[in-house]
């Protein structure tokens, strides 16, 4: 089978056998596949990597134990966990401490034509949901993890750093959900994709308005990107992180302090809520994809990934 290799800062394709399957896992056909952040940033040498990246797919069921699965258009959670530490008694296996990873800890990911994954990782597609919406599941699982994590009302100003691929997804979440956002960016063009769902976009500027919001979120990916969401914060509010910026951040805690500024670091989600979500067919997805390769063209997508504004790269199988 054809399969993506990187190391070393190369993405290479190989033709390899296909992957053995575990009891109690299923082997995935992969249909399409999403170049994360994540994905670049382990190209750039996040954790050492060397090995088949991608977590980020949706792909059908070609073999598997529990004969439900088979044939189904599926998205499948990324963390593998134990299934016996206190984090997964409370349903909180993204922070097992045995867990592997899909494409990004000790096991392979979703960049090929087969990939496995325990089945009871997977989650059926909805019918309904157009199956390049469904490549979104994971990172608008994440951007739903906000909602577990902070109780936000319904018409409450929330201010959303950064116009990424990420950003464009949490303020749609944050909006959909009755919030008012506000998002701030440096790209008008990708801020007024979400124009039709009413959230209010502002080019992020050095004079931009000091303790604003009671709600905000830093999805900047830049190590400046703190600093500037602890200046919007109003004292006691409530500042959530998405960026993974894997560099050291140097920040100046004072306001932190005397503003009594709540920071809640905020990762993966359940996948539930955001097939939800997908089911409703109000968000605004297809837009975002600015490129598809096949699966053998994985290098060019990865080098098209990189350029600085580009928003979602598929590989298609």
């Amino acid at each position: 089978m054809i399969s993506v290799h990187l190391e070393r800062g190369v993405v290479s394709v190989e033709n390899i056998p296909p992957p053995s399957r575990p009891a109690g896992h299923a082997l995935i056909r992969l249909l399409h596949a999403g170049i994360c952040s994540t994905d670049l940033h382990l190209q750039r040498g996040y954790y050492g990597f060397a090995g088949t990246p991608g977590h980020e797919f949706v792909g059908e069921v070609v073999a598997c134990d529990n004969a439900q699965w088979l044939g189904k258009k599926v998205v499948g959670e990324i963390n593998l966990t134990c299934g016996n530490c206190d984090f997964c008694a409370k349903g909180l296996g993204r922070h097992c401490p045995n867990r592997t990873v899909l494409g990004i800890v000790r096991h392979p990911g979703a960049f090929a034509e087969f990939l496995t994954l325990p089945e009871r990782n997977l989650h059926e597609i909805p019918p309904r949901v157009p199956l390049l919406d469904a490549v979104f599941t994971e990172p608008l699982a994440a951007a739903c993890e906000i909602l577990d994590q902070v109780r936000i009302p319904s018409g409450a100003p929330v201010a959303v750093l950064g116009d990424g691929k990420l950003g464009l997804l949490i303020a749609q979440v944050l909006q959909l959900h009755g919030a008012q956002v506000h998002l701030y960016g440096r790209h008008p063009e990708k801020m007024a994709l979400l124009s039709p769902l009413g959230v209010a976009s502002h080019l992020a500027a050095p004079n931009a308005p000091q303790a604003a919001y009671e709600f905000v979120v830093e999805a900047t990916g830049s190590s400046a990107g703190l600093e500037q969401a602890i200046a919007l914060t109003v004292p006691r509010g409530a500042l959530i992180m998405k960026s993974t910026v894997h560099d050291r951040v140097s920040i100046d805690t004072a306001p932190v302090i005397v503003n009594e500024i709540s920071l809640i670091g905020s990762r993966c989600g359940r996948f539930p809520p955001a097939l939800d979500l997908l089911a409703r067919g109000k968000l605004i997805l297809q837009p975002l994809i600015q490129d598809r390769f096949p699966l053998a063209d994985a290098p060019k997508a990865f080098a098209r990934a990189a350029e600085k504004g580009v928003l979602k790269v598929l590989l298609d199988n």
